[in-house]
């Protein structure tokens, strides 16, 4: 594994260091020398001030930018002791982590107050290019499956401690994220196959106790990480009767798949506590009915995305339309838009409340989730020089084209930076909260670290 680190403020706009609009900068907080509140002469009780700070916070969140609580609690910290008493409320930063950094219930470091600055440091060396560059190396091993057809990236899957990369020949390799040490190697179990790239990786979630992958043919294969257990196929695919299963995606309560062949299939609901198959339906996928038997052939163009968010919904695409629908509710569709200038599908990522979608003409925008509405956009710039991959975290968005990766923050659609290192054709991209990684074309796995 080699490694590199780099911070710099080239490139117009990361290099303030602060944060973006509001400041933010290092959670420390401003010098002495700024202005403060100033007290009221009657005493406030500390759950009505430590509400306030918390609507405070969240205020400031949500109309600058997540970086700029951080300032604002500071405000409230200084307008005299009592009010900055609340700062060792654990209660207070357990609901600011999970409302302005989307943590739910695990935790890793020793308090909540810990955990938000560490949330806090790790968006900001995101917004001014401070990261530790390092490549993940591994032996691929020798399966017939795919008669030998190369080693295509086609799929990445981020967890707190590993990342699952998953090959055109059916292999996930599995990583430790902070040694770059490769764990082991998963293969889709036999069976007859239609089409040589059948087994193909076509989907990946991922936590630090479970692997799940699905392949082109429907198969869903399940492994325990660092576990004896064996891997072991929880749901047998019938891509006659379904077509090819082009992505898929979920969370610790719900599996979907996105289909492509056979009308009226477009989408697959799991439960994935029992692995039941609660939902068929849906038409997104009908037009590239005939490109979803294609690729069992041949590794065409991505054809459809999708991607599990919060509230028990999902966020699917085609070139042609985006489809939000309630994963509780039957595949209840809840929003969907036509897009006239075709989409790159390859662009779309979702996450939390955003998503972000580029078109053929190199015009990106951040959508809400909930009603597709747009909260920003800026354009990008190469966007016919080659494949065009996009993926997005809770406050930037990625796109990688011509071998390089540019960085957008979500809030304003601010252009920040680019990395520095160049990797060639890019056939995988993701990203979450403290990890970016890709796989070029020559099954190198490139992995910015930007919490080290």
């Amino acid at each position: 594994m080699s490694t590199s680190s780099s911070s710099s403020s080239e490139d117009g706009g990361g290099g303030d260091g602060g944060g973006g609009v509001g400041g933010g900068g290092d959670f420390e907080g401003p010098s002495s020398s700024r202005s403060r509140m100033r007290p009221s002469n009657g005493v406030w009780p500390e759950p009505f001030v430590e509400t306030l700070a918390f609507q405070v916070a969240i205020d400031a969140s949500r109309t600058i930018g997540r970086l700029a609580a951080a300032q604002a609690l500071f405000n409230i910290f200084q307008v005299c002791s009592t009010w900055r008493a609340i700062s060792n409320s654990d209660l207070l930063w357990q609901n600011l982590t999970r409302h302005i950094w989307n943590v739910r219930d695990l935790i890793h470091r020793n308090t909540w107050r810990d955990e938000y600055i560490y949330r806090h440091r790790t968006a900001n060396n995101f917004r001014s290019r401070r990261y530790v560059y390092t490549t993940l190396h591994f032996v691929p091993t020798i399966n017939n499956n795919n008669n030998n057809d190369g080693l295509s990236c086609r799929r990445l899957a981020l967890s707190d401690h590993h990342l699952a990369a998953g090959f055109s020949d059916g292999a996930v390799h599995l990583f430790h994220l902070s040694t770059g040490v490769h764990l082991s190697t998963f293969y889709p179990q036999h069976r007859d196959r239609l089409g040589r790239f059948s087994s193909a990786v076509s989907g990946i979630i991922l936590s630090d106790i479970r692997l799940v992958f699905a392949t082109l043919d429907g198969d869903i294969h399940m492994a325990v990480v660092n576990g004896a257990t064996p891997l072991r196929r929880a749901h047998l695919g019938d891509v006659v009767n379904d077509g090819a299963l082009v992505d898929f995606s979920g969370c610790d309560r719900w599996w979907v798949g996105l289909y492509a062949g056979v009308p009226d299939h477009a989408f697959h609901i799991w439960n994935s506590e029992t692995e039941e198959l609660v939902f068929i339906g849906g038409t997104l996928t009908d037009p590239e009915a005939v490109m979803g038997w294609h690729l069992l052939t041949e590794l065409t163009d991505i054809i459809g995305r999708i991607r599990v968010t919060n509230h028990d919904t999902a966020v699917a695409c085609t070139s042609l339309r985006v489809v939000v629908f309630d994963l509780q509710n039957q595949g209840v569709v809840l929003v969907e838009e036509e897009f006239g200038r075709g989409i790159i599908v390859g662009s779309f990522d979702a996450v939390n409340e955003s998503a972000l979608i580029a078109d053929v003409r190199g015009s990106a925008s951040v959508r809400r989730v909930a009603n597709l509405e747009e909260i920003c956009r800026f354009t990008v710039r190469g966007a016919f020089q080659g494949e065009l991959l996009g993926c997005v975290n809770g406050g930037y968005g990625l796109i990688c084209v011509g071998g390089v990766i540019r960085v957008w923050e979500i809030e304003h659609g601010q252009f920040l930076y680019r990395f520095r290192e160049r990797i060639g054709d890019c056939n995988a991209l993701i990203a979450d909260e403290r990890y970016v990684a890709a796989c070029s074309s020559d099954a190198t796995i490139h992995l910015w670290d930007f919490g080290a």
